[in-house]
């Protein structure tokens, strides 16, 4: 394994989307931009390690902050989460919400091919 940061992005609901953006953006000097296609709703930051933003829903990865990790195979990574005593909450080709051992959620981002 390399010495780079598997963390591919950490990203937080908003109740307003709007405040939460002028929050992180005068908070971490960044510019937070409308995500593009196949990344979902919200707006991110660019860059390898980035923060991400989205209106507060009800489904999975959608009502707490998420550290997202990025990893270069969805079926193995989520086979070990389940093996190490985690939970897969939602599973996906790309994206999957986990709970660690402990019941703290994260999400698994697969690496771009």
């Amino acid at each position: 394994m390399s010495g780079d940061s598997p963390i591919a992005y950490v990203e937080f609901p908003s109740d307003d989307p709007e405040r939460a953006r002028r929050f992180w953006e005068g908070v971490l000097d960044v510019e937070l931009s409308p995500r593009t296609e196949g990344q979902g709703q919200g707006w991110q930051t660019s860059g390898s390690a980035g923060l991400g933003l989205h209106e507060r829903g009800a489904g999975p990865g959608d009502t707490a902050s998420l550290a997202w990790f990025r990893v270069p195979d969805m079926t193995a990574a989520c086979e070990r989460v389940t093996t190490l005593g985690g939970q897969i909450i939602h599973a996906g080709e790309r994206f999957a919400v986990c709970r660690d051992s402990e019941g703290s959620p994260f999400g698994l981002a697969s690496e771009p091919s």
